[in-house]
């Protein structure tokens, strides 16, 4: 799995140009799920946004977290995380996860990441249209790749 994480002051998201949700300061979680991703990856991966110390504390220093400070949480399905680009011009998406392994891994992620203790968790809808508006704050984003991790 795949995630871009940021660091936000806020994110609305309309769905099918009609829904909107939307949450003030926290994180936006971009989540790409691979076919060779596991369940256990979506436990793992929300524990490890939920923790991940990129606010500042008052010295100034990113030393809390979201959860820390009870901030919100927006998750964002996007299967375009786990484009090949390799080869040519155009994106690849074959090593994106089918459905029904792809829904069960977005939806078991947001449920372990209503586990903690953020303010509230919004979500988008899998295999939607959406529009996502945000204001990035410092601008502070990172990539998590549990690929990456199981390297080693």
């Amino acid at each position: 799995m795949k995630v871009v994480l940021q660091r936000v002051k806020s994110v609305t998201v309309t769905i099918d140009g009609v829904e909107k949700r939307s949450i003030g300061q926290g994180l936006l979680v971009l989540l790409g799920i691979a076919e060779t991703d596991t369940l256990q990856d979506a436990q793992v991966l929300a524990k490890k946004c939920s923790e991940l110390r990129i606010f500042d504390d008052q010295d100034g220093k990113l030393n809390l977290s979201a959860v820390d400070l009870q901030l919100d949480c927006m998750i964002i399905s996007n299967f375009t995380l786990i484009a090949d680009t390799k080869k040519g011009r155009r994106p690849s998406f074959t090593k994106s996860a089918k459905q029904p392994f792809s829904i069960q891994a977005y939806e078991l992620f947001i449920e372990e990441s209503k586990k903690y203790p953020y303010k509230t968790v919004q979500n988008g809808e899998f295999g939607t249209d959406m529009q996502v508006e945000l204001i990035n704050d410092g601008p502070i984003t990172i990539v998590l790749d549990t690929d990456e991790w199981k390297k080693g």
